[in-house]
């Protein structure tokens, strides 16, 4: 075991290597990467990226990234594509092949075949004086100067720069494409990100009961409100308009002020002008003014009308937090 001085040496000489790796390709954001990407902006087919080995792991990376941003794409690993996955690639499809060496065998074999099938060919690729670089309609430049680890055993700047060129080249289409937040939303619903882009007031309160008194209510009755819809709130309604709100926090205080509640009515004890949102607010915006007015309830409106209460548990429940 070494010592820690010594681990975090290499640690951070890893970090200054990679680092550098990526600073350099600033100088490889040329002619041929423009082209690269006015051509994939205007296919009419997919983006077809190969790789082996830890060139294949970055390319899975790149697909999901291409994908995810509005740009269709698909992987095919070089060994399964010299052994019948051709057949994934179709005639208006762009290619491209990543390799850090670019004169693998798998890579030497694969060139070939995917020129006969008309589809253009990018390579991204660390040696351009390599087999794929020469065979390549277009040359997307990821060379870096060493890896990292000692003796150069295992690909780390190189795969780094891979990664960062694949991300380079998703930004730069998202830039062409004028992709949005609500765009992203529609490919990625499911996770955290995409609900706080879609999921609104009306997806939230749907489940929950619609608590209200009148506000010449009791306490007792304000109290069985409350317990029984499990909110934590009640809203007060005076001549069929909201007028108020009752939570929890205002039945304690009430309490704390005076012993003698039997002639407290409700819009004694409640808060005027209740904070409310449309059924129609996102729910990360319904959450912000909760934070701002630290709260954690909400009365939800539809044309006017009060039709339920957003609570901070089911935004947390979705997992917007």
């Amino acid at each position: 075991m070494k010592s820690k001085e010594e681990i975090k040496k290499v640690a951070l000489e890893t970090i200054d290597i990679e680092s550098n790796s990526i600073s350099n390709l600033k100088n490889y954001i040329n002619d041929d990467f423009l082209k690269c990407v006015e051509i994939i902006y205007k296919c009419n087919g997919r983006v077809v990226i190969t790789g082996i080995g830890k060139s294949a792991i970055i390319a899975s990376k790149i697909v999901a990234t291409l994908n995810s941003t509005g740009t269709p794409s698909i992987f095919m690993h070089a060994a399964d594509a010299i052994h019948g996955d051709l057949g994934i690639i179709q005639k208006n499809d762009v290619i491209i092949c990543i390799s850090n060496s670019g004169n693998t065998p798998e890579i030497k074999i694969l060139t070939p075949m995917l020129k006969t099938l008309g589809a253009l060919l990018i390579g991204m690729v660390g040696n351009i004086d390599s087999y794929l670089a020469r065979q390549a309609d277009l040359i997307i430049n990821t060379t870096v100067e060493e890896e990292a680890s000692p003796g150069n055993p295992a690909p780390t700047s190189s795969t780094t720069a891979q990664l960062v060129m694949g991300d380079t080249l998703a930004v730069s289409l998202l830039l062409c494409r004028g992709f949005t937040t609500k765009d992203f939303a529609r490919y990625h619903p499911g996770g955290s990100l995409g609900k706080q882009l879609y999921l609104k007031a009306s997806d939230l309160f749907i489940n929950n009961e619609c608590p209200l008194v009148s506000s010449d209510a009791d306490i007792r009755s304000v109290i069985m409100e409350i317990s029984s819809k499990r909110l934590g709130a009640t809203a007060v309604e005076e001549n069929r308009k909201i007028t108020g709100i009752i939570t929890d926090g205002d039945l304690r205080r009430m309490l704390q002020k005076t012993d003698n509640i039997s002639n407290i009515k409700a819009r004694d004890i409640m808060s005027k002008n209740p904070k409310t949102i449309d059924k129609n607010t996102l729910a990360v915006d319904a959450l912000q003014i909760m934070r701002q007015h630290n709260i954690t309830q909400l009365l939800v409106m539809e044309n006017g009308e009060y039709v339920g209460v957003v609570h901070l548990h089911d935004i947390i429940n979705e997992g917007i937090i």
